[in-house]
């Protein structure tokens, strides 16, 4: 199964559209893929740790923060995120209007740098019309976890991270088959159980 898998290409299709309807196999790896997350035991189960507890909740509220997007398959990994994302739709043209908070994630705002650092607060405040991409979402994604860690860092003695806690890019693959959509869901509830063998696990 695992030839069947697509290669992982950090490079956007080019003039492709990412906020169309569609369906979206990502990872996201820690800066120098820090087992930061938490850890698999010899019994192949994944088990979160406060940091990995905290970008789990970000996680779910992808969806509840973009209307137009579903979770499917994911798992959180010692270093790693895999995870499925649906774009159902946009929203009609004409429904927000120029300067309308759309972004339910608090300090994000689209066109800038995605990994905040110390002291770096950023708005919300989009001042013109424009789709969500899969960019703004794993953007607003990294930015609010990093952002939540570094509350932590000083309020609960988190272990600081080194320049960023996200790797700077991501992986995307878009899903054009059931036969591929099956394959990756199949992959990512397999992964604690292959972590041995796993190309992340450095």
């Amino acid at each position: 199964m695992n030839n069947e898998l697509p290669q992982r290409k950090s490079i956007r299709l080019k003039n492709y559209d990412y906020s169309q309807t569609g369906w979206y196999y990502i990872t996201i790896c820690t800066n120098n893929r820090e087992e930061t997350l938490g850890r698999i035991p010899e019994s192949g189960k994944m088990i979160l740790n406060d940091v990995g507890k905290m970008v789990n909740k970000w996680w779910n509220k992808i969806e509840e923060n973009y209307e137009n997007t579903k979770l499917d398959q994911y798992i959180i990994m010692p270093n790693h995120i895999h995870g499925i994302i649906n774009i159902v739709g946009v929203p009609l043209v004409g429904t927000r209007q120029a300067g309308q908070n759309d972004c339910k994630y608090p300090n994000y705002s689209r066109g800038q740098n995605m990994e905040l650092q110390p002291g770096q607060p950023r708005g919300c405040a989009p001042t013109e019309q424009q789709k969500i991409t899969i960019g703004d979402i794993i953007g607003a994604f990294k930015s609010i976890t990093t952002n939540e860690y570094i509350k932590n860092v000083k309020n609960n003695n988190w272990k600081p991270f080194d320049k960023r806690f996200w790797q700077r890019n991501y992986y995307e693959h878009i899903i054009t088959s059931d036969k591929a959509h099956n394959n990756i869901r199949e992959y990512i509830e397999c992964n604690p159980y292959n972590w041995d063998d796993d190309r992340n696990n450095i």
